[in-house]
């Protein structure tokens, strides 16, 4: 038998435990988690643009490499996403399915699924340019499985699941990358107030979670957008010497200033939420940190290559330019990023470890 079989069971019963340990001994443990449901963009697209008419796919070779039988899913990566190994740890699933992956049963929706799609973000416009899903659709997607799940298994026990599920909300990256950093609004607004119109999309759709039932929510920050090998590569493109963006790649640190700045606003917003929505928990879920300790200390994690993808150049390839015929890194459990935007596998999983670690004793 596989040893690595008996990880997601030791890792559940770790975070029980740790947890029980964070409660006074007079106080109720927190029931079950029921489910996981995320929405947002692609670090959390288990495959939903698969099913839509968008460019932001990856249901071809090389993604999927690392899946079982080289599968190429609609992940955009080697193989699983955080959501996966959250689900997996949680003890729900091994995978978190894609909404409108036709093989999702009305019975799988009970114990959560992915609404997210690549591409799109908070803010509608994003969502426009790349013919994805906006966070409009994909809550009525999750109404729509909310319908079902009554059908089938009535109106208190959907509750009771909605309730006690941890819904995941992961996006902003595109829209701060299509909408500041491309020029599509450019000088129209500035960073912060960008980002405060994207931290009031993140309160209304937290507000809605709660009026459905949620009361267990978490928020992911920014990643530190200007360590991305696609932003790497367009930063060294404006500096002299231009060879710097193959020798000499370093973080654009404005961006990665930004990305810092929107994640306090968020964590400030989290507690405001918490405070008002009675009964919930709106968390704050780190992805800066967890990167940027990779990009730092790569060799605690066994990396090699934290500023390029490992598919094609790795300077530029993601979704339709990472082609079945790319070449690809020898091994990528080496590299931070499977293409230019989104990590490996193994970041995901060191990601959804450290979200694990830091949250599940507070849900």
């Amino acid at each position: 038998m596989n040893p690595n079989n008996h990880i997601p069971i030791l890792l559940t019963f770790f975070f029980t435990l740790l947890l029980q340990l964070q409660n006074p001994s007079n106080a109720s443990p927190s029931p079950p988690i029921t489910a996981l449901y995320a929405f947002g963009d692609s670090t959390v697209d288990s495959g939903n643009n698969n099913y839509i008419p968008t460019l932001f796919q990856s249901n071809h070779p090389p993604y999927g490499k690392s899946f079982p039988a080289k599968l190429s899913t609609g992940r955009f990566s080697d193989g699983k996403l955080a959501t996966d190994f959250l689900s997996s740890s949680l003890g729900l699933k091994p995978t978190l399915p894609a909404y409108l992956n036709p093989s999702v049963k009305p019975v799988d929706l009970l114990t959560g699924v992915s609404f997210a799609s690549a591409g799109g973000g908070l803010d509608d416009r994003t969502a426009m340019l790349s013919l994805a899903l906006s966070m409009d659709k994909q809550w009525s997607y999750f109404e729509e499985s909310v319908r079902k799940m009554k059908s089938l298994v009535g109106d208190l026990e959907t509750s009771r699941v909605i309730k006690n599920a941890v819904f995941v909300i992961s996006a902003g990256t595109n829209d701060m990358i299509f909408n500041v950093y491309d020029r599509v609004l450019g000088n129209l607004v500035s960073v912060s107030d960008y980002q405060d119109y994207l931290l009031s999309k993140v309160e209304a759709f937290v507000q809605r979670l709660h009026d459905a039932g949620a009361r267990r929510i978490t928020v992911a920050g920014l990643p530190p957008i200007g360590c991305l090998p696609v932003q790497v590569t367009l930063g060294g493109l404006t500096s002299f010497p231009l060879p710097r963006i193959f020798h000499h790649r370093i973080c654009t640190e404005n961006q990665n200033a930004d990305s810092r700045l929107y994640n306090q606003k968020l964590q400030k917003l989290n507690l405001r939420l918490s405070k008002r929505l009675r009964g919930s928990k709106v968390l704050y879920l780190d992805i800066y940190s967890p990167l940027m300790d990779m990009i730092k200390q790569p060799h605690k994690y066994g990396l090699e290559e934290t500023f390029k993808g490992c598919c094609g150049t790795g300077l530029l390839e993601a979704g339709p330019l990472c082609k079945p015929w790319s070449r690809t890194c020898e091994d990528v459990s080496k590299y931070l990023f499977f293409d230019s935007v989104h990590p490996s596998q193994k970041a995901y999983s060191v990601i959804a470890s450290y979200g694990l670690r830091n949250l599940l004793p507070l849900i």
